[in-house]
């Protein structure tokens, strides 16, 4: 089953950059409908809402998908179904890809607990696009590293 990724791992973000890229994934736009995206520290949550929420569609080749599920699970503090530990579930929504149709694919939502506190506190974000909302990335200003010139 594809990922549908909204934050740190949509294709150009340091953990697409770290954890898929070099995999043989494909990656499509897409749309959570029925969601919220709200702000985290240094990554955003999504939740089931009124909302929609923009991200991409990871589709992995067969011999690539156990090795990213078990990786993207650790990422996001997925120990299992319900697992008071969890900052995130792994839950199958339906994702609209532009001019494909709809799909199951697999979503990480806040645990309850965060939930809670994201619909009580937390910041929403207008629009549901991360890439819109968060801070420059300030690695890609940076020039590469390489020998230093006197």
């Amino acid at each position: 089953m594809p990922f549908f990724v909204y934050g740190t791992l949509r294709p150009g973000e340091h953990n697409h950059d770290r954890f898929v890229r070099g995999r043989d994934v494909r990656a499509q736009p897409a749309f959570l409908h029925g969601g919220a995206l709200y702000d985290g520290p240094g990554h955003p949550f999504a939740t089931d809402g009124d909302g929609t929420v923009r991200g991409a569609l990871l589709t992995a080749a067969p011999a690539e998908y156990p090795g990213l599920l078990v990786a993207l699970d650790r990422l996001e503090t997925y120990l299992g179904p319900g697992d008071p530990r969890n900052l995130y579930e792994r839950v199958v929504r339906p994702v609209e890809v532009p001019g494909s149709g709809t799909v199951r694919a697999w979503v990480y939502l806040a645990a309850p607990a965060v939930t809670r506190t994201l619909r009580a506190n937390g910041p929403r974000i207008p629009g549901g696009d991360w890439l819109s909302h968060r801070p420059p990335r300030t690695d890609r200003l940076l020039p590469p590293p390489g020998p230093r010139t006197p």
